[in-house]
């Protein structure tokens, strides 16, 4: 992988998971500040990945559930100014596509990064805060979520310049 430097913002991808009104989320198994918080299935961009192929990919590999986004839920800007001192290499900046989708009824094994998967009702995830939710944001994007917010994906444009 890549070193991460935060001199600049980043683009993330990942998804609202939902199942009879209960949203998905992922323990984060890796050491440091985010270890054994809750969060939605989400990662970076790599290189040249279309952002929707990134959340097909990050859905799988986080949540064992392979995914079909349908529509973009929202993009959100996450500024992690309690990340500063863990690196020392800057406040991490993220710019998040969030989608929507289908995902499958079989869920097969999870990355290393993620400790385990559960589904929790809004109520359980509004009563969360910064000891146990990853990322804060994600409370507005189950808001959104909740609230029918849906764009289309064609809104999405991926160009590589040969």
């Amino acid at each position: 992988m890549a070193q991460r430097v935060f001199s600049q913002t980043f683009g993330v991808v990942g998804a609202i998971l939902e199942k009879d009104g209960k949203i998905l989320l992922i323990r984060e198994a890796d050491p440091g500040l985010d270890q054994g918080k809750w969060s939605h299935p989400a990662g970076w961009i790599d290189i040249g990945e279309n952002p929707i192929d990134a959340a097909k990919r990050e859905v799988k590999e986080e949540s064992g559930f392979d995914f079909e986004p349908t529509a973009l839920l929202g993009i959100y800007s996450l500024v992690r100014k309690d990340k500063e001192t863990q690196w020392d290499r800057g406040i991490p900046h993220a710019i998040k596509l969030l989608f929507v989708g289908t995902i499958s009824d079989q869920q097969s094994g999870l990355a290393s990064d993620s400790a385990e998967t559960k589904w929790f009702t809004l109520e359980e995830i509004y009563a969360m805060d910064g000891k146990t939710l990853r990322d804060l944001d994600i409370k507005q994007a189950v808001k959104d979520y909740f609230a029918g917010k849906r764009y289309p994906l064609d809104i999405l444009r991926h160009t590589i310049s040969e």
